[in-house]
């Protein structure tokens, strides 16, 4: 799989990721995150390896000038054979140098394509209510919200809403 996608006379690409790029995406996995987008206390619980939660054929990575500056995790939903055909998307990060270039977008889109392979009929996505540049960035590539959780998270002592939004393929 390759995507390429090109913002201004900027290119990124999308590719599967490979077991040599662990150190990079740990890098980004460190730095990415924050309180209105991830969970502060998940910091402390990471490895010295990003893949130790799963390996690298889960996940679509994106480069810029020869550099891995993000990734998405694609997954199947459900483990049994009622829910298959749904795939949900357990993280998609992108390293600070490297936002506003369409990485978020890129990574997105090559998601629906891989899922359209895998003959998946829909894509689900959690995301934290106070994430409103992620939230309009999935808004902008169809998906919807399907549901609130109101007061799931309590996250540096305020309470965060989950959202559930999916995409139909």
């Amino acid at each position: 799989m390759s995507d390429d996608r090109r913002s201004g006379d900027q290119q990124v690409t999308v590719r599967r990721a490979v077991e040599e790029d662990d150190a990079a995406l740990l890098a980004i996995e460190r730095s990415a995150w924050d309180a209105s987008s991830g969970f502060p206390s998940y910091l402390e619980t990471l490895q010295d390896t990003f893949f130790s939660r799963s390996g690298p054929e889960a996940h679509l990575v994106a480069e810029h000038e020869g550099a891995v500056v993000g990734y998405l995790r694609l997954q199947d939903k459900y483990p049994f054979p009622e829910g298959s055909g749904v795939l949900s998307i357990n993280g998609l990060a992108v390293a600070h140098e490297a936002r506003r270039l369409g990485v978020a977008s890129a990574l997105l889109d090559a998601a629906t394509a891989e899922g359209r392979l895998r003959g998946a009929r829909k894509i689900s996505l959690h995301v934290h209510s106070t994430n409103t540049a992620a939230r309009r960035l999935y808004e902008r590539h169809g998906y919807v919200l399907e549901g609130t959780h109101p007061n799931e998270f309590l996250i540096e002592g305020h309470y965060i809403a989950a959202l559930d939004m999916a995409k139909t393929l």
